[in-house]
């Protein structure tokens, strides 16, 4: 009876579902010349920094890397112009980062992205020997060549990774613990990350949904662009501030300057 009870308390210890870990990286910053096209007007935010941040959370013996930052040949060039005046600074690329935690690429079981955009892509190509969990709207258009994609040739070789295609929501871990939801409209695939911590409580990655706080206190949604839509937007912000008001979860929107001035940055982590 002793030598049963043992087995299956160790059975029982192996199906324990982790609690996960969140790290915040510093992966740049975006200075920009105008907020118009946020949807807001000049006098209705003084901030004209964005900060692009990359995640990684550990499950166990899992890792899941959310949003790799500005592509990685900015890292370490100090500040870098763009036509039309924004200009990006990447002190530190998110590889050398995570190198300093003892981590590597290949360590990486998961890696995700809010959406295709080369502030949150920018790094992909280093990670493609992860499981790539990509929305199939995302995928499709992004492989169509659409302009708004540019430069694909960061995630390029995600071409050749091995592909989970979603359409939807999806439970990374397969115990609740991380939860991928849709919320298309900034992009035709874009969606957040809800990682429930078992200390902090239910944080929600919100990857482009807002990109200021203002967007969500003013109702300003950003104008159609090539693959942008309005009413999509509209709806997908309504579907998560629903879910945010039932389940208390405090959502992060990923560019707000000053909210992440505040946030722990890794080696520090949430739990």
């Amino acid at each position: 009876m002793k030598t049963l009870t043992a087995a299956v308390l160790l059975l029982l210890s192996s199906l324990a579902v982790a609690d996960p870990k969140l790290y915040v990286f510093d992966c740049g910053s975006i200075q920009l010349a105008d907020v118009t096209m946020f949807g807001l007007q000049p006098d209705e935010t003084p901030v004209r920094e964005l900060f692009v941040p990359c995640y990684l959370i550990e499950h166990g013996n899992d890792r899941l890397l959310w949003d790799t930052g500005l592509p990685l040949s900015v890292a370490g060039q100090g500040k870098v112009t763009m036509d039309g005046g924004d200009s990006f600074v990447y002190q530190r690329s998110i590889v050398d980062q995570l190198a300093a935690m003892g981590v590597k690429p290949a360590d990486i079981t998961y890696l995700a992205f809010s959406h295709l955009h080369a502030d949150h892509a920018g790094g992909a190509n280093a990670f493609a020997g992860s499981n790539v969990l990509m929305q199939k709207a995302e995928w499709d258009s992004a492989l169509a060549g659409n302009p708004e994609f540019e430069p694909s040739e960061v995630f390029a070789k995600l071409m050749e990774a091995k592909l989970t295609i979603i359409e939807g929501n999806y439970d990374v871990f397969g115990d609740g613990s991380v939860t991928l939801i849709s919320a298309p409209g900034h992009t035709p695939g874009h969606q957040v990350a809800i990682v429930r911590l078992a200390g902090t409580g239910p944080i929600m990655l919100c990857g482009d949904l807002y990109h200021y706080p203002e967007e969500r206190s003013l109702h300003a949604v950003p104008p159609d662009n090539e693959q942008g839509s309005v009413e999509q937007t509209r709806a997908s912000r309504q579907k998560i501030e629903e879910y945010i008001e039932r389940t208390s979860t405090t959502i992060w929107i990923e560019h707000d300057f000053l909210a992440n001035a505040r946030l722990k940055k890794s080696p520090a982590f949430y739990e």
